[in-house]
């Protein structure tokens, strides 16, 4: 069974799997179509992406589509552990432009629910990190966007070590930037 935790950004909640033990390992259910809709959740994902880290500290992201290409996001580890991060684009939110973040791994079973309108990345906090993610819409690379990881005005609280990341997610705008196209 998965248990459900709303944290403090309308319609984002961590699930908790529950996985069944015996002495051959575990089975663990990782999503339920009933279970989702249900609780009002999206359960059709049209494309699920895994994403591969070697070091310690690699930073991915922050990264969006713009509508009408946003995407619901299912995330969860299956190897090592990272500091998942999330901001919200959404303008009528009372969250808008806060920002939170969980701790995922393979030991803790936790996944990450994100509705439409968020910003997202993460942060390995071991080697050979494995993540899985399920999306509601297909990559539109033309409606790609990102926010910079380490905005002053966001002031996300990353992991403390020399981060790892690629010349595309550095050149993302700042908040302020990003404030100022939005439309």
């Amino acid at each position: 069974m998965m248990q459900f935790h709303a944290l403090p950004f309308e319609g984002v909640f961590e699930i908790v799997l529950a996985p069944s033990v015996d002495e051959r390992g575990y089975f663990c259910r990782t999503h339920d179509v009933q279970i989702f809709r249900e609780r009002g959740l999206v359960a059709d994902w049209v494309q699920e992406n895994e994403a591969w880290s070697k070091h310690p500290f690699t930073i991915r992201g922050l990264h969006f589509q713009r509508p009408p290409f946003a995407e619901t996001k299912l995330i969860r580890v299956v190897r090592g552990a990272v500091w998942d991060v999330f901001v919200d684009l959404r303008k009528s939110s009372t969250t808008f432009g806060k920002w939170g973040a969980a701790e995922l791994s393979s030991e803790n079973g936790k996944m990450l629910y994100l509705p439409k309108g968020f910003a997202h990345g993460y942060c390995t906090l071991t080697a050979d990190v494995k993540m899985l993610y399920r999306v509601d819409a297909l990559y539109a690379p033309e409606q790609e966007g990102g926010l910079r990881w380490d905005d002053r005005d966001l002031g996300i609280q990353w992991p403390k070590g020399e981060p790892i990341i690629s010349a595309k997610d550095r050149s993302w705008p700042n908040w302020a930037g990003f404030i100022s196209t939005f439309d």
